[in-house]
């Protein structure tokens, strides 16, 4: 060792020894240090005990909009378009299925027309499902993770029924020229169904998610499969999955409708004209067909929340969402005149010589839907100042308040229908002329059934007022559903026999239609928009503060349900977006016909003999050599 190394080792052995004795001189003076060094560092360990676990996201929130306003709008758009993609093929398939039988290639032409209105449509709500997906995920991650842990394996049928649909609806598409004869035409009617059973499974398994939330069942321990089913059974799936079925129906017809409408006040051609005229009336037949069972459907899903949960029935009915019933009748007594005004504008242009003969029965309807209507929208309960309340002796109309209870209702709503069913048999017998030796005895007998039904409608709807709730409920309003069921299932295979044998004595005009038949056409489609938007708020609603009722409750800023209000803005604005998403869709679907409309005029312009792409320099249109 050298002695510089010594040297250091001195001078460090002495630094630390006057280290040493300068602490022990110092021995109060740095305890204290440590002390306040260590009371200065409490806060700083529970600050890392708080972060270093960082308890999960419950909500995300954006400003000055709102998470929930835009999962609203996302949300209803996404429902929106795909009760429309659900159900266009239905009666599309339905077309195709009486063309080939028949052999009528109109309806084969019609078909194909409503399956490129599907196609176009079918991308734009994946793309609104993904983003719903994603936001739900950001905004609502302590929701998303409940509902994962138990309809995980739900997830995993969806996704697998999602691609084969869309493989299935590619093939039926694009194969609808190549499949046209033979068994190829068999194979794709029955690529069409296939495409209508894999879109039934598609809609009913979120439908189980979205009626878990309103009524959840109790979830015993077991496998995964197990826990996902039992949760799906719950009581309101089956009537929200045919309300919706119905409904979807409803949609697809009236926006078909709609569509034609458009083309038909766009028509520059004579068949124009007439193919888009009886598209529109083949709209407007299949939207009121769903309408006419719409209503129970309804019922039946009400009946069944307030056998699940009184509370909740009694907001929906009898709280403040009850209002919106009000606006919910506004709505449908809209549909159904505009439904019946076009049926009436059918029989005066497209059968001649049948305005005189109709117009009778056709105010009689008008009136009886008016005052029907009337009914339907009279509120239970006015809102009223302290010195309206007291010249009415309450918040009850003393006239008017026996009209607001739902004894009422239902029985306005019954007429309603057999009156817009009697419009569509009155629209399938004009400019015919029965033959048959039975005829009058049928007539009378069809006759007589419509009066008794009305009657017993009406009597029923009378007698509720004097019996308790629970019978009026569960065997009055019933028995009145089953009335005008069995009308329907009577009155209509009478008529198809009538039908058979009787003589045409004037054949339908089509292309005549005054240009509000379009426009009725389109006001039906918003109607029907509208009133979808208004009913999910209110199921959604019906729900209060909890995301699932009565077991997982919402805990973020939004815990508490729109004024009616502020959901009507919400709602009119949903529905305006989805108009503008439908005008697109129509405007892409009609892009390949405008284009295919003006390769076709020039070509008829061109003198005879002479080619489409005359001049041309290509080496494609230069004259061939003939081969040996």
């Amino acid at each position: 060792m050298g002695d510089d190394e010594v040297s250091s080792m001195r001078h460090q052995g002495g630094w630390i020894q006057r280290l040493l004795r300068g602490c022990s001189d110092h021995a109060g003076t740095l305890l204290g240090l440590a002390v306040a060094a260590g009371l200065f560092s409490l806060p700083a360990l529970v600050f890392g005990a708080d972060v270093a676990p960082a308890a999960p996201t419950e909500y995300r929130d954006i400003p000055y909009v709102g998470s929930r306003n835009v999962i609203w709008v996302i949300a209803q758009l996404h429902l929106l378009l795909a009760g429309f993609v659900l159900g266009v093929p239905m009666f599309a398939w339905v077309c195709e299925v009486v063309a080939w039988r028949g052999g009528e290639k109109r309806y084969d032409k019609l078909a194909k027309e409503f399956t490129k209105l599907l196609t176009s449509a079918y991308s734009t709500t994946a793309l609104f499902g993904g983003i719903l997906l994603f936001l739900l995920i950001a905004f609502y991650p302590k929701l998303m993770n409940y509902l994962t842990d138990i309809f995980f394996p739900s997830f995993i049928v969806y996704c697998i029924l999602f691609l084969v649909e869309t493989a299935t609806l590619y093939l039926y598409w694009y194969g609808w020229e190549a499949m046209q004869y033979g068994g190829k035409k068999t194979f794709h009617i029955f690529l069409g169904f296939m495409l209508n059973f894999f879109a039934f499974f598609i809609m009913i398994i979120p439908n189980s998610w979205a009626t878990f939330q309103a009524s959840p069942v109790v979830i015993a321990e077991g496998t995964d499969m197990a826990r996902a089913w039992a949760a799906t059974w719950n009581p309101t799936w089956w009537p929200v999955n045919i309300h919706r079925i119905i409904a979807n129906v409803v949609l697809g017809g009236y926006i078909c409708g709609a569509y034609a409408g458009i083309r038909y006040l766009s028509a520059k051609t004579p068949e124009e004209r007439d193919h888009y005229d009886w598209m529109g009336y083949v709209g407007n037949f299949i939207g009121v067909f769903g309408l006419l069972a719409l209503p129970f459907a309804g019922y039946w899903l009400m009946r069944e929340i307030y056998q699940y949960n009184q509370q909740m029935g009694i907001t929906l009915m009898g709280g403040f969402l009850s209002w919106l019933f009000i606006l919910q009748a506004m709505l449908i007594g809209v549909l159904f005149l505009g439904s019946n005004y076009y049926f009436w504008l059918g029989i005066t242009h497209r059968i001649p010589g049948s305005a005189l003969q109709y117009r009778k029965p056709i105010l009689a309807m008008l009136v009886v839907l008016l005052l029907c209507l009337g009914v339907w929208m009279t509120p239970h309960s006015l809102v009223a100042s302290l010195e309206e309340a007291a010249k009415m002796g309450g918040t009850h109309h003393p006239l008017l308040g026996v009209l607001g209870v739902m004894s009422a209702k239902m029985t306005v709503s019954n007429l309603m229908i057999l009156v817009t069913f009697m419009s569509f048999i009155m629209y399938w017998r004009a400019g015919k002329q029965d033959t048959a030796g039975w005829a009058k005895i049928a007539k009378a007998i069809m006759g007589a059934i419509l009066v008794l039904a009305s009657i017993a409608v009406i009597i029923l709807g009378v007698w509720g007022y004097f019996v308790p709730a629970i019978i009026r409920i569960n065997y009055f309003s019933t028995s009145q559903v089953l009335i005008v069921i069995g009308v329907m299932l009577t009155i209509t295979p009478l008529t198809a026999l009538l039908l058979k044998s009787a003589k045409t004595t004037t054949e339908m005009v089509w292309g005549k239609m005054p240009p509000r038949a379009g426009y009725s056409l389109v006001l039906n489609a918003i109607m029907v928009i509208l009133l979808m938007t208004l009913m999910g708020y209110a199921r959604s609603s019906s729900r209060v503060h909890w995301h699932v009722y009565g077991v997982v409750r919402d805990t973020s800023q939004y815990a508490f349900s729109p004024a009616l209000g502020y959901a009507s803005g919400i709602m009119s604005l949903c529905t305006f977006f989805f108009c503008m998403i439908v005008a697109f869709i129509f405007w892409v679907a009609t892009m390949g016909d405008k284009t295919k409309a003006a390769t076709e005029s020039k070509k008829a312009e061109l003198p005879h003999g002479v080619p489409a792409m005359a001049g041309a320099s290509s080496a494609l249109d230069a004259p061939r050599a003939p081969k040996f």
